[in-house]
């Protein structure tokens, strides 16, 4: 009952500053609005964020390996002392961790350094930077159309429901995501303002974007490039495009490289394993993820709204007839929506925040339609109530979907009972890294909550006491306490 409240609560204050919001950019106060809806934003995601466990996939595992970086981050571990034998290619139980590029987790280890364990600690950085991409899409938006327009596409933003369930935890890929996601927008936003300011530091503040881009995810982050080459194209002479993608490119190996050899370095084995299942996913539907090659175009209607198609089908339409006809045309945002739906479409293994790299584009290009179709209602062929029907959907059904994600009218437990007994369990006990608790259901949980190596079984007598009589303590989890073997 405390979650409907506080959700109808939240839900009923960002209604309210969101149309202030609508007010102030109304009567032309446009910074006005955009802090409004930056903080309508951040309210929806320190609500949905505020769920005080961890979440099963992918949040946990993201989580402990934060925990053990805060001590070594040069030295990213999931069982960070594991006391029986584990196979190394197995990433949800083993030792040294390279399944994920190490920013996100850093940043996340540093939160908790100065924050304390806590799902709270672990979810600020996300937090700060899915907000602070909010003004990044105005920022963007800017480029392409008028201020109220790009006030709805940061509107759209702000609420889009994978995008706070991301921030929070709730989806899969989580936190790496989201910061994948900032990382490109950033490196689009210095694309833009390198148009203003064609100077070498804007260069290598894109490299220096796409580089903490492929240090959170992968290579994708280069997505950047071909946005910021379509943006500079006829502006510049090849000579300085040339010299100016030189240094982006130059700028951004040079940021995620040495982590690369590092780990071939440290970890060969779990580094060549890591890379070479990275090449799979192209090839083969990997843990379940097998889709048909129309995956990601199908969900594109649940993430965006169901009109999405509308907008997409009417700027790719617009775009291509200027290109034909020999007019200058930007193209940079169909590139930032359609070279990642090919790509992720292409690959084998899909997953729904894959394509969510795009998400700002998707915004602009609704805000940018929305616009057309108030503009243009005249001279449209459909009648004008469809075209009122088809403004009211394209604001109303992201709004639905986020209210899907975010759940504030559900009767969730946000604070369970297995979550509250591991906490308790490290004030009732001194638990350190020569700890082994077996039985215990969630492991990657207990081990973030409490420090103690958990394994999901129970062993062995021989374990045990192979284990006892080199000093280790080991017990055994039931029904939220530990309890010795004999």
């Amino acid at each position: 009952m405390a979650n409907l409240i506080s959700g109808i609560l939240t839900i009923a204050l960002c209604a309210t500053v969101f149309f202030l919001a609508w007010r102030a950019a109304r009567r032309g106060q446009y910074q006005w609005a955009l802090l409004l809806l930056l903080a309508g934003g951040l309210l929806l995601r320190i609500y949905a964020a505020s769920d005080f466990f961890l979440h099963e996939w992918d949040e946990r595992y993201h989580a402990l390996a934060a925990k053990n970086m805060a001590d070594h981050p040069l030295r990213p571990t999931l069982y960070d002392h594991p006391v029986l034998p584990y196979n190394y290619e197995d990433w949800s139980s083993n030792h040294i961790w390279l399944h994920k590029q190490p920013l996100a987790l850093w940043a996340m280890a540093l939160s908790l350094k100065l924050f304390g364990i806590s799902e709270i600690a672990l979810r600020i950085p996300s937090i700060l930077l899915s907000t602070l991409a909010i003004w990044l899409t105005y920022a963007i938006a800017r480029h392409y159309t008028d201020e109220k327009t790009a006030l709805l596409a940061a509107f759209l933003h702000a609420i889009h429901g994978l995008i706070i369930a991301l921030t929070a935890g709730r989806a899969a890929t989580d936190h790496p995501d989201l910061f994948f996601l900032f990382f490109i927008e950033l490196g689009v936003f210095f694309s833009i303002r390198f148009l203003r300011e064609p100077r070498w530091y804007m260069s290598v503040l894109i490299g220096l974007s796409i580089g903490l881009g492929v240090l959170t995810k992968w290579l994708p982050a280069f997505i950047v490039a071909p946005v910021w080459g379509l943006l500079v194209l006829h502006r510049f002479s090849w000579k300085k495009i040339f010299f100016h993608l030189s240094l982006i490119v130059g700028v951004a190996i040079a940021v995620f490289l040495p982590w690369q050899l590092y780990i071939f370095r440290a970890f060969p084995l779990e580094a060549a394993h890591e890379q070479a299942y990275n090449i799979l996913h192209f090839f083969e539907g990997l843990e379940g993820h097998s889709e048909p090659w129309y995956y990601h175009l199908a969900k594109l209607r649940i993430i965006f709204g169901e009109l999405i198609y509308l907008p997409l089908v009417w700027l790719t339409y617009k775009r291509m007839r200027q290109l034909f006809r020999k007019k200058r045309a930007d193209l940079s945002l169909l590139v930032w929506i359609w070279v990642p739906l090919a790509i992720f479409s292409t690959a084998q293994t899909k997953m729904q925040a894959y394509t969510i790299i795009s998400a700002p584009a998707f915004f602009i290009l609704t805000a940018l339609f929305f616009r057309y179709l108030k503009i243009y209602k005249e001279r449209l062929c459909f009648p004008r109530y469809a075209n009122y029907l088809a403004l009211v959907l394209l604001i109303l059904l992201p709004v639905r979907y986020s209210i899907e994600k975010i759940k504030p009218f559900s009767l969730r437990e946000r604070s369970p009972e297995w979550a509250e007994n591991m906490k308790a369990l490290k004030e009732r006990y001194e638990m350190k890294e020569r700890t082994v608790v077996f039985g215990v259901e969630k492991p990657i949980e207990f081990m973030f909550y409490t420090g103690a190596t958990a394994y999901p079984f129970l062993p062995e007598p021989a374990v045990v006491d192979s284990l006892s009589d080199v000093g280790f303590g080991v017990y055994r989890y039931e029904e939220g306490t530990l309890k010795t073997f004999y």
